[in-house]
């Protein structure tokens, strides 16, 4: 099953203070490695940004890497304006779920239905579709 990434879960599976949305971003992303796997370059970027900026303090040259070892993943292993990009994006891309804690969780629009993975349930889905 084709599915994408929201920025909010890559920060969150490389920010360590994140709690429980760390361990839950992380394990996600994990599972996502060698799986069907969309990332946007939108993602990248504002990824790149939020490791960069004042909170994080990621020097730009590990930011890169950092950035670099997500698109090796798609690479190698196959309601703003800004959400909205993310869903047009994942849908041309025909991924049938998108991962974020931003937009209407459980809404299926054009076939990508949007999970929560830190709602109620959502860990829980994503393990589901993950098959794990």
């Amino acid at each position: 099953m084709r599915f994408t990434l929201d920025t909010n879960l890559l920060v969150y599976a490389v920010d360590r203070d994140a709690g429980d949305r760390h361990c839950i971003a992380l394990d996600i992303a994990r599972r996502a490695r060698g799986r069907d796997c969309v990332l946007t370059l939108q993602s990248l970027a504002e990824l790149f940004r939020a490791l960069t900026g004042p909170k994080m303090k990621v020097p730009a040259a590990l930011a890169a890497d950092i950035v670099q070892e997500w698109q090796d993943a798609v690479i190698h292993h196959g309601w703003s304006f800004w959400e909205a990009m993310i869903w047009a994006t994942a849908k041309k891309h025909g991924c049938r779920i998108l991962f974020t804690e931003d937009g209407q969780a459980g809404r299926t629009l054009g076939g990508v239905t949007i999970v929560n993975p830190f709602g109620d349930g959502g860990a829980e889905f994503a393990k589901a579709a993950f098959g794990t």
